[in-house]
């Protein structure tokens, strides 16, 4: 499915079956063509508390295989486990509204886009892109991404929307919050905590692995979806419901 844009990606998929598993979770068949590490067999969302869990279970090891390097910025991949919601943005700090808010765990080895965490420990804060980490993202349709594929929301020169006080200074709608990923031999999970009250039962959810890349120019659209390889529901319909 290279280059067919996450959204036609998703279509491509209705063929695999997708049902709910358990409450706040959609559960995958497993597929022989997608890579393991990204073979999704059920996503969730649950609700502990003032705090959201996100899981994947995956054929294979969770984080197990990261990009190759591109060498810089320009043109360079990240390999994403994605949860696309229905929850507004304003929840996590940004503009009402402002598109489909994904939580995401990332592995990028050019680049470092949390500027305030030290994933590995070294003492150095910006040489961590390669290890697995976590994101909120504001998803749009862009076609100079592809026929209808959906790039992380770029903010244009000038413009100060409302943003996240854990943003990595980046000109898109992503914020670095630092919520460490667990990754298992089959499975991932990150629990995110919110303020108290905020409204999160029912909002619906998919579960999606996927490759993103960089502008090869580093300009907008910067950040692009171009592979889907694995959409938990088939078609991106967002069936699962936080219990």
């Amino acid at each position: 499915m290279t280059g067919s844009g996450f959204l036609l990606g998703a279509t491509a998929l209705l063929l695999l079956a997708a049902a709910p598993a358990s409450a706040g979770e959609i559960e995958a068949q497993g597929s022989g063509k997608t890579r393991a590490a990204f073979d999704i067999l059920a996503a969730g969302i649950r609700q502990d508390g003032e705090a959201l869990v996100f899981t994947m279970k995956l054929k294979g090891e969770a984080g197990r295989a990261v990009p190759k390097p591109a060498g810089k910025l320009g043109g360079a991949p990240v390999w994403s486990y994605v949860w696309p919601t229905s929850l507004d943005p304003a929840l996590v700090g940004f503009e009402n509204k402002a598109g489909t808010l994904a939580f995401a765990v990332t592995a990028h080895p050019d680049f470092d886009d949390t500027p305030l965490f030290d994933e590995d420990g070294d003492g150095d804060p910006a040489n961590d892109g390669r290890r697995w980490h976590s994101h909120w993202v504001v998803l749009v349709p862009d076609d100079a991404c592809g026929p209808g594929a959906l790039k992380v929301k770029d903010i244009p020169a000038g413009e100060k929307p409302r943003l996240p006080r854990t943003w990595p200074q980046l000109p898109v709608l992503i914020d670095s919050p630092g919520w460490h990923p667990t990754m298992t031999r089959d499975g991932i999970s990150v629990k995110v905590p919110f303020e108290a009250g905020t409204a999160l039962r029912g909002a619906k959810f998919d579960g999606v692995t996927a490759a993103l890349r960089v502008n090869a120019s580093v300009h907008a659209p910067l950040l692009c979806v171009t592979d889907v390889f694995k959409t938990a529901s088939g078609d991106l319909s967002m069936p699962g419901r936080i219990d």
